[in-house]
């Protein structure tokens, strides 16, 4: 308080600061019946006692009319609560502060929302009035932990392991590939800046550069609308580092985890166990499993090759066909009829996938539409495949590998949410499950057009070593040098392990890509000047710190977020600018019809 006016904070009176003099400054957050009020700031609560003798006559009535939420000055003399009245619900519970001088410093018009976080808003009018929002003991805790686990991670890149944190720019130019950019114009006709969907490209420069250990909390831009999980500006930490394998990276990131996280959570445990795509796909049906539980796909198509059903043997006479499963335990107790009907619909609808059920029934007998073409040692041996029990739900796909993996992997993610809101406790909200994921394809093909290919993380990322051959003669083949961090189902981080040649970077986005590598001229012009081998990494700090606090969207760990639709609700932008401001940009807007019409009237 040495910078300030007040003596002491709300939160940090105590029954040795008994009989000393303080001044106080918060805002308002109760009065009651003009015989005491609650004063809050950032770093917590404290009960002060308002005169009703005479001579403070005008104490008692300032504050007794000041509204809830108005700031208010406060001088008094630090006395013990009565005897039984002490609340060991708040840290400053022992003591009040009896009133003796007051001001209002400002008063607080009628609130469109009470700021507590047990009354309920909805999110657009929070959005609204965010400054209000931001004194809900909530989203203060949220940020202050944000700040707290950031400065941590400077402290063990810069101080602890000689990374230097730069800044790179925000205007830049179109990068291929990837998501899509947001677009500045400029002066000079035709022409426009983009903002950086990450610092990618200038962080392997700094690589070129010499600089061999590079960090930035970096702010970077993607116009894709928005999601619970995704904004369209957002915050990483983004790393690099030269001479460096995969291995490097991933225990660099464990330590920084390890270093920045937060005592009230717990201890996180490394290293963090790995797993390969295939084996993620293949047992979990995505890319960043939740393994906090299990439910994990098993592949039957063993039990079954022999069975005489139709669509069984139809799917295992293709290349890829594959026969999985799911066990939902005790589904027939938790899961309602309607319930298996929504999760058959919804693969369904979602990914073209017929699903059967099968159930076990108290004599561990099956009942199901395929019994009747199963015999008893097949029906014992798919029992023992999935390690059913008395009232667990099977459900079971049958068709291209990766499709059904998908399908399964999606349900399984939906039953364990049903099982839950039935209440069946499945996932520990409080453990924190890390786990690498790697050997992700280097090359996808292009939904819209599978005979082409696309990065299927960026074209910048390195083939494996040990694939570096198919580069040139099967790239569908190669995998990559390319890592996710995942935690508890949600991706919050991704790197890899760069391309450091020219000859190779032109290449993929020539030869594979068939990108324009004249976009991208200049790095691949740097990787010429003796480029060092190099790879990094981007943790995504919203999420992760969205997963940390259980906050329900990474809007609640960011100050000033975007709605849903991307809009800023409080400054109402984006907005309309006068057509005389565009001019020097050589722009002219073309309304809509409709829009026009609204602008008219």
């Amino acid at each position: 308080n040495s910078f300030v006016t007040r003596t002491n904070t709300c939160g940090e009176l105590r029954a040795a600061h008994v009989g000393q003099k303080v001044t106080l400054y918060g805002w308002v957050q109760y009065q009651r019946q003009g015989l005491f009020l609650v004063l809050r700031d950032f770093q917590g609560l404290t009960q002060v006692i308002i005169p009703q003798d005479e001579r403070h006559s005008h104490v008692k009535e300032l504050l007794s009319s000041a509204p809830v939420e108005s700031v208010v000055r406060v001088t008094g003399t630090v006395s013990p609560r009565p005897l039984g009245q002490e609340n060991p619900k708040m840290p400053t519970g022992d003591i009040e502060v009896k009133a003796e001088t007051a001001e209002i410093l400002n008063s607080c018009k009628k609130l469109p929302f009470e700021v507590k976080d047990f009354i309920k808003k909805s999110e657009a009018l929070r959005m609204q009035y965010r400054y209000l929002d931001l004194r809900s003991l909530r989203l203060q805790s949220n940020l202050r932990l944000r700040s707290r686990m950031v400065m941590r991670m400077r402290e063990y890149l810069c101080n602890l392991h000689g990374f230097v944190d730069v800044e790179t720019p925000t205007l830049f130019k179109r990068t291929p590939g990837g998501a899509k950019e947001f677009l500045v114009p400029s002066r000079e006709a035709g022409k426009f800046y983009s903002l950086p969907q990450s610092p990618q490209q200038f962080k392997q420069l700094l690589m070129v550069g010499g600089l061999d250990r590079y960090f930035q909390v970096a702010r970077c831009y993607r116009d894709e609308g928005s999601r619970p999980d995704r904004q369209p500006e957002f915050t990483q930490i983004d790393i690099e580092m030269s001479f460096v394998d995969q291995a490097g990276i991933q225990r660099l990131i464990e330590g920084l985890l390890q270093h920045s996280w937060p005592e009230e959570r717990g201890s996180i445990m490394t290293p963090f166990p790995s797993m390969t795509y295939k084996e993620a796909l293949a047992e979990y049906g995505t890319d960043k499993p939740d393994t906090r539980f299990g439910m994990k796909i098993v592949d039957i198509s063993d039990v079954l090759r022999r069975s005489n059903i139709h669509f069984v043997q139809n799917a295992l006479s293709y290349a890829h066909g594959s026969i999985r499963a799911i066990c939902i335990p005790q589904g027939v107790r938790y899961l309602a009829n309607k319930d298996l009907e929504s999760l058959k619909e919804s693969a369904k609808s979602q990914f073209n996938q017929e699903v059967m059920e099968i159930i076990c029934r108290p004599d561990r007998s099956l009942k199901s539409l395929l019994t009747k073409f199963l015999g008893e040692k097949e029906q014992s041996e798919l029992i023992q495949a999935l390690n059913m029990q008395e009232d667990d739900v099977v459900l079971l796909a049958a068709g291209e590998h990766k499709q059904v993996c998908s399908a399964l992997g999606a349900l399984r993610l939906l039953s364990a949410n049903l099982l839950e809101a039935a209440g069946l406790a499945l996932r520990d909200s409080t453990a924190f499950h890390f786990l690498w994921v790697v050997d992700f394809p280097l090359f996808l093909p292009k939904a819209e057009n599978p005979t082409e290919l696309e990065s299927a993380h960026h074209p910048f990322t390195a083939p494996h070593p040990s694939d570096a051959s198919l580069l040139y003669s099967d790239p569908t083949k190669v995998r990559s040098q390319h890592y996710d961090l995942v935690l508890n189902g949600n991706e919050v981080g991704g790197g890899s392990i760069r391309i450091h040649s020219a000859e190779q970077q032109r290449f993929v986005l020539e030869k594979v890509l068939k990108e324009d590598s004249e976009v991208l001229s200049h790095l691949i012009e740097a990787l010429e000047f003796g480029a060092p081998p190099h790879g990094g990494i981007a943790l995504g700090l919203d999420r992760l710190i969205s997963l940390i606090v259980d906050a329900p969207s990474i809007r609640d760990v960011i100050a000033f977020p975007k709605s849903f639709k991307g809009r800023d609700l409080m400054g109402n932008a984006p907005d309309y600018v006068p057509p005389e401001e565009l001019e020097p940009y050589h722009i002219q807007v073309s309304w809509p019809l409709e829009e026009k019409e609204a602008k008219k009237n």
